[in-house]
């Protein structure tokens, strides 16, 4: 009984964690556009050559308004100047009414963008945030997170730092 038990468990547990991303490490980054704040399109294939990191989140979300600061102040204001370099902050399900009074009042500067629909998100993952995905010069994929501790941070750090030093 307990073996039927653990096999029904595995069963249903291995395609949920198989489809918690769906661009695998080394994939090409999906095509996907955004307006800023100005209303202008941008496109994901304008930042080859750099270095991106892509961060989902939401205001609402405790993990996230840990992790935002970090952001704010261990990689954009130490990477904001690079060339090489471009950080996409989108808030998953929320519009610049809720955005601008959020960043104001953290006093957030690096650049962020709504994502009402989940439409960036879906191209990435169905559910859970905070998410970070860094891509290298080629678009390409090469780290991703879930979740927010303080190593899984060190190690995104650690990435970054090797991406941009190519």
């Amino acid at each position: 009984m307990k073996q039927l038990i653990l096999l029904l468990i595995l069963t249903i547990s291995v395609p949920v964690f198989g489809q918690e991303w769906k661009v695998k490490v080394g994939e090409q980054t999906p095509v996907f556009e955004w307006k800023d704040k100005k209303e202008e399109r941008k496109d994901i294939s304008m930042l080859k050559g750099k270095v991106v990191l892509i961060n989902f989140f939401a205001t609402w979300c405790p993990p996230c308004r840990q992790e935002l600061p970090r952001v704010e102040n261990e990689i954009w204001a130490k990477y904001k100047s690079r060339t090489d370099f471009s950080l996409l902050v989108f808030a998953r399900e929320e519009g610049w009414d809720k955005l601008n009074p959020f960043m104001s009042k953290q006093q957030y500067t690096f650049p962020v963008f709504p994502d009402l629909k989940r439409e960036i998100f879906s191209k990435y993952a169905d559910t859970g945030i905070p998410r970070n995905v860094i891509l290298n010069k080629k678009g390409e994929v090469v780290y991703q997170s879930l979740g927010y501790t303080e190593d899984e941070f060190k190690h995104l750090l650690t990435v970054l730092e090797a991406e941009l030093a190519k």
